[in-house]
Order: structure tokens, then C-alpha cells, then sequence
């Protein structure tokens, strides 16, 4: 865990830069996978770096709880102990105190038994599973921001985006980042597993197993931070594309706008809402069935109910209008003296010194 944390950091610290970068870049937000009112790019990127701070703040919790099993005897009871110590209790408590010490822990449990709770390393594996499964959220909306063409990964010059059909560009490292996450996720059904069967004081059915998991555990979960270092230093945005798409659904989003306008010019708000929803299925018909380009605003101004906002909706027509407070959403998380930056002051120094992780693919 504690080569883990600061590495995380470092992708907080990348995706934090990013989102302040581009912060006031109008996208299409995405409900049930459809089109939503706007967003910004960076926006979505803040989202993106809290989930992972979250993580951050989960395993450091587990971390900071960790305690020692000690000398505590066959079944947890410092009987031997007690027996050399001829009965002298503070010597079992001193004992552990300096075996606690001396392997690095503030203290042992309360209670053990032959070992250490197995809760332990459940706890331990629910922490770690967290960020695989924020890591898996991450990477699955840059494959479709891709799909999209809206946003890629990095690209080398020379890398082959698929082996077969040589115009693509396949995010394959996200992809290889989603599939470690998957594997990662499905670590603490063992860790609960081993947990509940182990009878009584201790059995040694839990020993195979978590020389299996543990380590694996460790070791996805470093692969996924160094393949999400390595995505977030180099993430490529394509504005125009992203303008484009946002165009082609922007008449959609100020529907309620135009509403609220009619309404305010007195205008029955029910009928407002009928005529704007039988034009916009028109339009989207257009769209689905025809193939042919939104034209929404060009039925609202060819119908006369709509005349009294007629003059204003040119102006209405302007993407920046309509992404709420996300500039400052951003600002005030990701930006210079924002939430995230006071969560990753304890690892300044790793991050003044780090480097972007490389990867092959």
C-alpha cells in the first residue's frame, strides 16, 4: 500500500490538470448512454479524480488501521508467554509492544486467535478492489469518448491500432487497464470466502489461496496505476469534433429554455411543452429515419406559436450557455488550493520527482 499511494496520487495530480485545462470546454453529458444536458471535458475529468481520490482516502484509512498480530500464543490467549514470564502480564504486553515497534506497527490487535483476523485482509482487498473498479469506470468512457472520436488515449507514431483493419486506432490501453480491473474486482469473493470458512480458532485451508491472492491483488493494482499514469499524462481531446457533435443535439437542450421564455412572455406552460415535443420528434425522425441534419430551430422558426422568441434564438444557440457551474465545479476541486490538492500534499515530494510510466503496446 504505501507503493501504491503516491503513485495514485500522481494520476489524481494528471487528471487534475487536465480537467482545469479544459475546464470550460462545452461536451455532451450522457444519461442511460443518451445524450444530456451539457457538460464540460474537464467536468467529466473531475468526476474521474474524485472516484480516485476516494480510493486514495480508502486505502490510506486501511493502511493506517493496520495493527500487528504479535506474540500471542497458539489460540490467542499469550498463555505460553504468561507461563516464562511466570505469570508477570505487563512482559506478555511488553513484549508485543516492542514486536509491534520493531515490524513497523503502532500496536497489536485486541484479539487474535492462531492468526490474525482473515477480516484483515478482507478489509484490505474491498480498499484495493475500489480502485479497480473506478479505474474500469475511467477507461470505459474513454473507449467511448473514442468510439466517439471526441477524446483517445495516447497514440504512438508508429503503433498499430489493430492488426487487421490498419485506419483504426484501438484503445488498447484502456482496454488492457478495464480487463486488469475486472480481475481485480473479483479479489475480495475469495478474501470473504477464506474469512468465513475458517472453523473456530484457525483452519489451513486459508493458506494456498492467499498466497495466490495477496500477491496478485498487489500486483493488478500496480499494473492499473502505472496504465492509468501513463493514459492520463497523454489523454488527446479533439474540440472541433467534440463542438460538432454538440451542435447536432444543442437544439434538443434548450427546448426547456425556450419553455421557460414562453412561459415568462405568458404563455401556458403545457402548451409550450406539447408543441415543442411534437416538432422535436419530427426533427428527430429527421434524424433516424432520413439520415438528414437537425432541423429543429428551423421548424420552431417556420411556427407561428414560437413567434415571440423568434428574435432570441440565435442567441440561445450558444453551447457555453448551458454547462451550469462547471467551470467553477472545477476550479474549486481540481484547481491551485482546491480539494484535491490539499489530499495529495503528503506525497509532494514523490510527485515533484515522478515520471510518466511508460508502457508498450
Amino acid at each position: 500500500m504505501d507503493l501504491l499511494l503516491p503513485r495514485l496520487a500522481k494520476v489524481i495530480q494528471n487528471l487534475a490538470k487536465f480537467a482545469v485545462e479544459w475546464k470550460g470546454e462545452p461536451c455532451l453529458a450522457y444519461t442511460h448512454l443518451q445524450p444530456a444536458q451539457l457538460i464540460t471535458v474537464g467536468k467529466r475529468a473531475a468526476q474521474w479524480a474524485q472516484d480516485l481520490m476516494f480510493d486514495l482516502e480508502s486505502i490510506e484509512d486501511v493502511r493506517k488501521g493496520l495493527r500487528f498480530r504479535g506474540a500471542q500464543g497458539t489460540t490467542g490467549t499469550q498463555a505460553s508467554f504468561l507461563e516464562i514470564f511466570n505469570g508477570d502480564a505487563s512482559k506478555c504486553d511488553k513484549l508485543n509492544d516492542l514486536l509491534s515497534q520493531k515490524a513497523g506497527f503502532p500496536s497489536c490487535y485486541d484479539i487474535s486467535t492462531q492468526t490474525y483476523t482473515r477480516k484483515v485482509d478482507l478489509i484490505i482487498a474491498n480498499a484495493i478492489a475500489g480502485l479497480g473498479a473506478t479505474s474500469q469506470k475511467i477507461c470505459g468512457d474513454i473507449r467511448h469518448l473514442a468510439a466517439w472520436e471526441e477524446m483517445e488515449e495516447p497514440f504512438e507514431k508508429d503503433q498499430i491500432g489493430s492488426s487487421a483493419m490498419a485506419y483504426k486506432r484501438n484503445p488498447m490501453r484502456s482496454e488492457r487497464i478495464y480487463s486488469l480491473s475486472r480481475e481485480l474486482m473479483s479479489k475480495p469473493v475469495n478474501f470473504a470466502n477464506t474469512l468465513s470458512d475458517q472453523w473456530m480458532e484457525r483452519t489451513l485451508d486459508d493458506s494456498a489461496i492467499r498466497r495466490i491472492d495477496i500477491p496478485e491483488m498487489f500486483l493488478l493494482a500496480d499494473a492499473i496505476i502505472n496504465g492509468l499514469d501513463n493514459v492520463s499524462s497523454g489523454l488527446v481531446v479533439y474540440p472541433n469534433r467534440i463542438a460538432a457533435r454538440v451542435q447536432e443535439k444543442l437544439s434538443f437542450m434548450v427546448t426547456e429554455s425556450i419553455i421557460m421564455r414562453l412561459v415568462a412572455k405568458g404563455v401556458s406552460r403545457q402548451e409550450a411543452h406539447e408543441q415543442i415535443r411534437v416538432l422535436s420528434h419530427e426533427a428527430s425522425k429527421e434524424v433516424k429515419a432520413e439520415g438528414k441534419p437537425n432541423d429543429l430551430v428551423a421548424r420552431i422558426k417556420a411556427t407561428g406559436f414560437f413567434r415571440p422568441i423568434w428574435e432570441e434564438l440565435d442567441g440561445m444557440l450558444k453551447a457555453d450557455l448551458y454547462i451550469g457551474r462547471s467551470v467553477e465545479i472545477v476550479e474549486r476541486f481540481c484547481g491551485e488550493g482546491g480539494v484535491l490538492e490539499g489530499k495529495i500534499q503528503r506525497y509532494r515530494h514523490f510527485l515533484e520527482e515522478a515520471v510518466t510510466t511508460e508502457l508498450n503496446v
